[in-house]
């Protein structure tokens, strides 16, 4: 069985096996544009990696608040969050070792900088590319896909986002099929957070990329939600 919110734009749905250990935020954005960033981005990249340095530098990563709930979540899904990290981890991680964050372009930056400061792993999707009812889920025996760094992503036994076509998305790393592209007008966004995180968490979390994407990308968001 699962769970099944279905309003305009994506169909989502969270499957029985990983239900009560995760809620989705999901958002869709349109007439997206991918023009190189401003220097207030770097302004806005700069302030936020200063501030979590100057709270969490020193500190091991359980111990700082975001980086505990997204590992708890991991676990209580028998996955290990540091054989592969969740992304927002990742991120962190880099920060706090000063090396700031990777550019790709407008949408990825901006998805970044949402994931980095709230400590939620997501997935950024071309809305075109995906066909079908999206499902949250573990993944089957030899499923995965080429990420996006071309390198083969095995998803068995871990969580994923699964279309009418099979698996596309991770809170680790996610694949070429779905990538957003220069061509890219239209965007998806999934959030991957953990139950004991919903509610005021998840929220600022989306309200804050919806306010990144219309600042930084000229996006018109026309769907944003949560499903459990």
């Amino acid at each position: 069985m699962t769970l099944q919110a279905r309003a305009k734009g994506l169909a989502l749905e969270v499957a029985e096996e990983v239900r009560g250990a995760l809620a989705l935020g999901a958002l869709e954005a349109e007439n997206v544009r991918l023009d190189p960033l401003p220097p207030a981005f770097d302004t806005e990249c700069e302030r936020v990696s200063k501030q979590l340095t100057t709270a969490f530098a020193g500190k091991a990563p359980a111990d700082i608040p975001g980086v505990a709930e997204v590992r708890g979540m991991f676990h209580r899904l028998n996955l290990d969050p540091t054989k592969t990290r969740p992304s927002s981890e990742a991120l962190l991680r880099r920060v706090l070792q000063g090396k700031g964050l990777p550019r790709v372009n407008a949408a990825v930056d901006v998805c970044n900088l949402c994931s980095l400061e709230h400590q939620l792993p997501l997935g950024l999707y071309d809305r075109d590319q995906v066909k079908g009812v999206l499902v949250a889920r573990l993944g089957k025996s030899g499923e995965g896909y080429t990420g996006i760094r071309k390198l083969r992503v095995n998803l068995e036994g871990r969580l994923l986002l699964a279309d009418d076509e099979g698996p596309f998305g991770a809170p680790t790393s996610d694949s070429a099929r779905t990538a957003v592209s220069p061509r890219t007008q239209h965007l998806a966004v999934v959030i991957y957070c953990p139950v004991d995180r919903v509610g005021a968490h998840l929220s600022s979390a989306l309200e804050r990329l919806a306010s990144l994407l219309r600042d930084f990308c000229s996006a018109s968001v026309t769907t944003v939600r949560v499903v459990h």
